[in-house]
């Protein structure tokens, strides 16, 4: 019998059917939960968490002319969220195999070659190793026969970090968890564009190009990260997990239950995208982006200037200091910064003061010292104090107001830009230059008190000459009678 289907039906249908046949070949293809020594997988076979959310395999590139390890999700094979030989890739799926060596460590072979090591988890304790598996949060993990974990995916990153995962250091033993993005999007080796954590100072993430940083997302507030407040309209997803403690410095998420899954990738355009899978089109939605705009450029304004992404000219100086180069700035050059106007004297509590500057991502914090048990009025005091202290602000929001804790810059400002929602940096200057700012502010309160009393006073004098003109025209208009005529007798 002919079955005749309309556009909508067709909608309807196809991602049905897309989604059976993906379900199809994870059936089709042999599949394990776990692999052991005495096992192997090659070819189309899979290594298949519990759950089915994940799948490990071999997976290709450049028209199939490239293999490589992988992990993706079951539901959307081309998310690769980990591969293993990124720099040497198989020439052919039936090459490959991916087994237990003798003395424990995963392994990828190249079985035309002899058996030849392409790629190897190179575990420290890989003799304990008796299983490996992939969980449900697509962590690969290497495990002995009592459970201790040997070796795990999550430590080793590639470009993309999801649910529980972390990315930063471990401070004991200088262990780093950093992205690096693929090459371009049909060649997974090391890109140009790595994301790390900066623990210098108040903590925050960078993203850097061949030894260049490029973005910033400001140092962590104990809410969000200060360049990045639209954070908070993805609480009722992920819940945020910040560590900052002697042993550790990372950052990572758990998707919420019933959540859909999500995944952050380091894009080979040196871009992060926080996406999030849609089940009802079944396509990823980018969340979020950054850099997102030209004020998200590291540095763009220089030392003390402030980007302000809604001006025509981006780029303005801290009140207080002026362009260093007024023909750069002229050409649209603003890298170079801005310099004080007037010397900081540096002599107690009555030669200096601080201007507040509103609503910002703070600026970059690596050497800044960070005290989270000081209250932001002790912060103040404690940079005035100090000749080298040029800025301070709250390390902490969640309490509301203006915040607590305490950082404090030492030299130059770097990378400030306004945003919605920012916090607010009190900039050290001289007294001279805050009564400036203060005389300033006075004349303009001034002026529009001024120009609001003649507005009034031009109001009123309208309103009664109206008033005055409707009376007139509300009498009768004066007529002219001729005298009688005299009768004579």
């Amino acid at each position: 019998r002919k079955i005749i289907m309309n556009q909508s039906h067709r909608r309807l249908v196809l991602p049905l059917l897309s989604v059976l046949l993906l379900t199809a070949s994870a059936v089709v293809a042999d599949s394990s939960l776990t692999l052991t020594r005495q096992g192997a997988i090659g070819g189309e076979q899979r290594l298949v968490s519990p759950g089915g959310v994940f799948q490990l395999g071999l997976f290709p590139v450049a028209n199939g002319t490239k293999w490589f390890l992988g992990i993706w999700f079951t539901v959307s094979p081309p998310a690769v969220v980990w591969v293993a030989n990124r720099g040497r890739p198989l020439s052919a799926l039936s090459s490959g195999m991916v087994m237990l060596s003798g003395r424990g460590d995963l392994v990828l072979l190249v079985t035309a070659r002899d058996n030849e090591t392409v790629w190897s988890s190179n575990s420290s304790a890989a003799a304990s190793a008796a299983v490996a598996q992939l969980h449900d949060n697509g962590n690969l993990v290497l495990a002995s026969e009592a459970g201790a974990v040997v070796w795990q995916s999550f430590e080793h990153p590639t470009n993309t970090f999801i649910s529980e995962m972390r990315t930063g250091r471990d401070l004991r033993t200088g262990a780093e968890w950093s992205l690096s993005s693929w090459r371009d999007a049909d060649d997974p080796s090391a890109g140009d564009f790595r994301y790390d954590m900066d623990a210098s100072g108040s903590p925050e993430l960078h993203i850097w190009r061949e030894g260049r940083k490029t973005y910033r997302t400001g140092p962590w507030n104990g809410v969000r990260f200060s360049g990045i407040p639209e954070m908070t309209t993805f609480e009722d997803m992920f819940e945020f997990r910040f560590t900052d403690t002697a042993d550790e410095v990372s950052y990572g998420y758990r998707d919420r239950a019933g959540s859909p899954p999500s995944r952050v990738v380091l894009n080979e355009s040196g871009v992060m995208q926080r996406k999030v899978w849609d089940r009802a089109t079944g396509a990823w939605n980018t969340f979020w982006s950054g850099p997102r705009d030209q004020c998200d450029s590291y540095g763009l304004c220089g030392a003390f200037g402030v980007c302000n992404v809604v001006d025509a000219i981006v780029c303005s100086c801290v009140r207080g200091f002026r362009q260093r180069s007024p023909a750069e700035w002229r050409m649209r050059d603003a890298s170079g910064g801005c310099a004080r106007r007037t010397p900081l004297r540096c002599g107690g509590d009555d030669s200096d003061g601080f201007y507040a500057v509103r609503g910002v991502k703070l600026p970059e914090t690596h050497g800044s010292s960070v005290d989270a048990g000081a209250s932001l009025e002790e912060c103040g005091r404690r940079c005035l104090s100090n000749c080298n202290c040029t800025a301070y602000a709250a390390s902490d929001i969640r309490g509301g107001g203006a915040g607590t804790g305490c950082i404090q810059w030492f030299g130059e400002l770097m990378d400030t830009r306004f945003v919605d929602g920012g916090q607010d940096l009190f900039v050290r200057l001289a007294l001279s230059d805050l009564e400036t700012t203060k005389t300033k502010k006075f004349a303009v309160v001034i002026a529009a008190v001024t120009t609001g009393v003649a507005l009034l006073a031009l109001s009123i004098g309208l309103l009664i000459w109206r008033r005055i003109r409707r009376g007139q025209e509300g009498q009768s208009p004066l007529r002219f009678q001729r005298p009688p005529c005299l009768k004579t007798s």
